[in-house]
């Protein structure tokens, strides 16, 4: 059998990542996944916002369906 530790002959292609190379990748994939959907979101709102002010409306409020005249 032979030894883990030996060099071995030949051309690696390719290296699996190791676990914790897996987790961090997917973590880093989460994170940019939630920044990328923030950062659609906050163009959407901003293309979307009114640029123009309403007008002062009258206060609406509990006391308003009352007259007080």
């Amino acid at each position: 059998m032979r030894n883990s530790f030996a060099t071995r002959g030949g051309f690696t292609l390719m290296k699996t990542p190791s676990h914790r190379q897996q987790v961090t990748r997917r973590r880093l994939m989460v994170v940019c996944a939630v920044l990328g959907l923030a950062l659609a979101s906050g163009m959407i709102g901003s293309l979307t916002a009114r640029t123009e002010l309403e007008p002062a409306r009258a206060y609406i409020g509990p006391s308003s369906y009352f007259p007080s005249e």
